[in-house]
Order: C-alpha cells, then sequence, then structure tokens
C-alpha cells in the first residue's frame, strides 16, 4: 500500500476518494458489514488461533482450557476497556449519558483496551493458579498484528488521519473528512506499520526463534517498549482530536503521548526485572512446565 501510494502521489496529494475504498465490505438493507468491525473480530480469532499454537510448544504456562478463557475474558476487556478508557482519558463527558455504550459510533482507547487485557488476564490467571507474569508474555506476542488490522481499518474508513504535510511530500493525502482538505500524512498506515507489522514481527521471531518465553516479562517488557515508543512517535505526525487540541498547545504533547510515556517506563522496568532475573526451564525442553 505505501508504495502504491508513494508511486501515485510523487507530484499531486493522493485524494482518498479515488483510491476506490470504501468503509463496509457489503450492505444488505440497511446493514452495513464494516471493516473496523471485521478487524476487531479478525484480530481477536488470529490472536486466539496463535496463542493455541503457542501452548503447544514447551515450556507453555498455560492448557487450551486457559486460553479459551482468555479468549473469552480478554474479547471483554478489549471492547469495554477501550470504550471506558476512550470516556475517561478523552471525552470524559460521556460518562453523563447512555452515549457511552454507543459502540458503534466510534470511540475506542488503545490504553483503555491495554488496561481491560490485564484484568482479564490477572482474573483468569487467579482463578486457574497461573504465572500472571508468562500469560501476559503470551498475549503480548499476538497483539501486534491485530493492532495492525485496526489501524488499516481506520485508514479505510478515511478517521484518524495525520496532520497536514508540506506539498511534494510523496504519501500526502486528502481525506474527504477533513473540513480543511488538507495534504495530510497517512498516519493510519505508519502506525500498522511500525506498531503493528514491525512490532509483531519482531515478537514472534524473539518467541518461535530464541529462548525469550523462558524469560518471565521479557516479551511483554519488549511489547510494552515498543508500543508505548511507536505511539509517542506517531503522535506527532497524528492529528490530535479537536476536542484535545489544547493539550498539545497547553504541553507541547498530545494526549496519547501523555499517556504512552509511564507505558515506556513500565515496559523498561518489566524488561530490567526479566533480564536480571535467572530464566527458567529450559529451550530444549520436549514437554509444556507448568510455571
Amino acid at each position: 500500500m505505501l508504495s502504491l501510494l508513494a508511486a501515485s502521489g510523487a507530484a499531486e496529494p493522493i485524494y482518498w476518494e479515488n483510491l476506490g475504498l470504501r468503509p463496509y465490505l457489503f450492505e444488505i438493507g440497511g446493514f452495513q458489514l464494516r471493516f473496523y468491525s471485521l478487524a476487531y473480530l479478525l484480530g481477536i480469532l488470529l490472536g486466539y488461533w496463535h496463542l493455541s499454537k503457542m501452548i503447544k510448544a514447551p515450556g507453555a504456562p498455560m492448557a487450551q482450557r486457559h486460553a479459551d478463557d482468555l479468549f473469552f475474558y480478554c474479547t471483554l476487556g478489549v471492547i469495554l476497556g477501550g470504550r471506558l478508557g476512550y470516556a475517561a482519558f478523552y471525552k470524559p463527558e460521556l460518562f453523563a449519558s447512555a452515549d457511552v455504550f454507543k459502540l458503534w459510533e466510534g470511540g475506542m482507547s488503545f490504553h483503555g483496551g491495554v488496561i481491560g487485557v490485564l484484568i482479564a488476564i490477572t482474573w483468569v490467571a487467579w482463578r486457574g493458579g497461573l504465572n500472571w507474569l508468562r500469560i501476559t508474555d503470551y498475549i503480548a506476542v499476538n497483539v501486534p498484528l491485530a493492532y495492525m488490522l485496526g489501524r488499516l481499518a481506520n485508514f479505510v474508513n478515511g478517521e484518524l488521519y495525520g496532520r497536514p504535510v508540506e506539498g511534494g511530500f510523496p504519501l500526502a493525502m486528502i481525506f474527504p473528512t477533513d473540513p480543511d482538505q488538507l495534504p495530510r500524512h497517512p498516519s493510519q498506515l505508519y502506525q500498522a506499520g511500525f506498531e503493528g507489522l514491525l512490532l509483531g514481527l519482531l515478537l514472534l521471531a524473539m518467541f518461535w526463534k530464541t529462548p525469550a518465553r523462558y524469560r518471565p516479562g521479557f516479551l511483554v517488557g519488549i511489547f510494552t517498549i515498543g508500543m508505548g515508543l511507536g505511539r509517542f512517535l506517531m503522535e506527532f505526525f497524528r492529528e490530535p482530536d479537536a476536542h484535545l487540541a489544547h493539550v498539545v498547545v497547553e504541553t507541547g504533547l498530545s494526549r496519547g503521548q501523555w499517556l504512552s510515556l509511564p507505558m515506556i517506563g513500565v515496559g523498561l522496568a518489566v524488561l530490567v526485572y526479566a533480564l536480571l532475573r535467572p530464566a527458567i526451564g529450559s529451550a530444549k525442553a520436549s514437554a509444556p512446565q507448568q510455571a
């Protein structure tokens, strides 16, 4: 996609509507199967499939029944945490009405979704007597590629576009939902590539090609640092929400960047902890080991 955009936008800004995109796969009557909904569904199913594959490898901290429970509770955590986090971090006025429950109108927070998933993992780990930190390692590996699908859906929807860019930039794009109709960064694609594809491939390689899974906290530490750093950097290209533009003016950073700073700090602390602790089990183990 980036290569196509660069080739077609070398001289003039790219008009989103000329790409032949639409926010839904098909429409029957008044019902639309939207790509954003599909992104959530496919991301969760892909994560569940890969987690089930991961726990068959040596050193797994859980059984399939635990993966099934995680699939259910993490789905609730993503949806409820994402929506309530959006209201808490970005639009507190939503709590004053039933609008907080109107998921179809959009508005989800990545940081809220993370909190929701952590609560879900805590619940499953407590019920099953499992090692909480090792479960977070296994879940973290599956998040970035699902996140990538969500950002690609944002692009297909023509929403959450980037900040204005100088003329001549090869990826400059004009989105139909932009009231100013200015050439902008397609920041959804930047986030899909950096926080999604790149981080996802890194974590997959670490899990399958290295003994990283035997250091509790290592994988989730890398994930947390990568997501926090990626979000912090990408926010320089992303247009702040209109009702939060004052945060950038007053502090120099967006709300998303302020939320990402503690995320980076927590990730660094967890990574140091993982490196200072001795590895468990053995990469040569031939059977799953209960942590």
